[in-house]
Order: C-alpha cells, then sequence, then structure tokens
C-alpha cells in the first residue's frame, strides 16, 4: 500500500529549475500540437498534464527528463519551492489541455488552438520568467481561507512561504 501512496504523490517541495525546464518542454509540445492538429500529440500533451497531477514526475516522460536527465546534467542547480501551487498549477494545466483535446475531438480547430495558445503564454512564462500564474492564483486562494490551512502549512519551504 506505501508503493501505491508513493506513486501518486506530489513532492514537496518542488525544485524550481525541474519545473521551469518541465513547462519549457511542455511550451514546446503544446506548439507542435497546435500546428500539427494531431490527436496522438493532443493525447500525449493531456497525458503528461494528467500524470504530473497524479504523481509529480513519477510517471511523467517530460517530468523524468527534466529530474533526471536535464536537471542532473546542469550539475543539478537547485531551488526549493512549495509543491502544492505547483500541483494547482499542473491542474490548472490538465484542465486547459483536457478542454482542447476535447475541442480537437470534436473539430473545433479554433476552440483547440486558441486553449492551447494560452496555455503556450502561462508555460513560456514560468519557463522563461519563472512566473506561475497557477502558483499566483493559489497564493490568492490561500489568502482568501479558500485553501485549507493543513496545506498553507505546507507551502512553508525554509522558513518562508512560498507561491
Amino acid at each position: 500500500m506505501d508503493t501505491i501512496n508513493n506513486l501518486f504523490s506530489f513532492p514537496n517541495p518542488v525544485n524550481e529549475f525541474s519545473a521551469r525546464f518541465v513547462a519549457g518542454m511542455v511550451a514546446i509540445l503544446t506548439i507542435a500540437t497546435i500546428l500539427t492538429e494531431n490527436q496522438f500529440v493532443a493525447g500525449f500533451l493531456l497525458y503528461g498534464f494528467l500524470a504530473r497531477v497524479a504523481t509529480g514526475p513519477t510517471l511523467s516522460p517530460i517530468g523524468l527528463l527534466a529530474t533526471r536527465v536535464i536537471v542532473p546534467a546542469l550539475g543539478n542547480p537547485t531551488k526549493l519551492v512549495a509543491g502544492p501551487p505547483k500541483r494547482f498549477a499542473q491542474t490548472v494545466g490538465l484542465a486547459f489541455s483536457a478542454t482542447a483535446f476535447v475541442m480537437l475531438m470534436l473539430d473545433f480547430v479554433l476552440v483547440f488552438q486558441i486553449t492551447l495558445a494560452i496555455l503556450v503564454v502561462f508555460a513560456l512564462l514560468e519557463s522563461v520568467a519563472g512566473f506561475c500564474a497557477g502558483c499566483f492564483v493559489f497564493s490568492y486562494l490561500m489568502k482568501w481561507k479558500i485553501i485549507p490551512q493543513s496545506v498553507c502549512e505546507s507551502c512553508v519551504v525554509g522558513g518562508n512561504e512560498q507561491n
């Protein structure tokens, strides 16, 4: 049972460097999805978000590439940030990629493209500028007490509240 619980857990804290590389790869994959309008590529994008929401990088090819190959190849730079806001951001990405996938299946190509274009913008903001829009929203949900106090307590990394 511990193996299952460990599999379906999200890391906390998260290495910001890994998260930014994941976001960069998501941006590239999302652009490829828009350009090709390929159902399998769109499905892979959707699967990646689902895997990262459910297990962090454990079952995500992009997550594994970032955490096991790219970051170690760069000497394992580390900047720890809270996991719950990153999981929330992945959940938002899951909602966008699922919506886009359904729109593609229904042949609403323009809606599919617009939905993924929005996802590209936010993935690039995370990757290039280090701004996590999902984390930003998460911080407001904490301030408005929509996020339970128990989750807020786990958002403290190194004595500082992270978002």
